[in-house]
């Protein structure tokens, strides 16, 4: 027996292998084509509520907290900034949770 013979069928398997790899990941893309739309426009509802949402908290805060106790400075200023700030803040713990997601499947794909 030749030395191609005996790596033949070992050559053959391992190509065969990696031809079903390329087909499941394929179809795995496939399937994922529609949910990564909706999921694309989710986050981006996700981030636009994560920053409005505490922003107009500290300022409605900061709007009530003026009213009441009137003082030197704008309460509602400084809570609309804080709220802006935690919002912003909020929102990219969010998107680097997403693209830290997306990389893990990337890597997990490609094995």
């Amino acid at each position: 027996m030749t030395e191609d013979e005996k790596n033949k069928p070992t050559r053959d398997n391992a190509f065969s292998q990696q031809i079903g790899a390329k087909a499941a990941r394929k179809l795995k893309a496939q399937r994922q084509v529609s949910r990564t739309v909706w999921s694309g426009l989710g986050m981006m509802g996700l981030v636009g509520w994560s920053v409005s949402l505490p922003t107009l908290l500290g300022a409605g805060l900061g709007f009530w907290l003026d009213k009441h106790y009137p003082g030197g400075h704008s309460w509602t200023l400084a809570l609309l900034a804080l709220g802006l700030g935690l919002g912003c803040l909020n929102a990219w713990h969010w998107v680097a949770k997403e693209g830290r997601e997306i990389r893990d499947q990337e890597s997990d794909q490609d094995e």
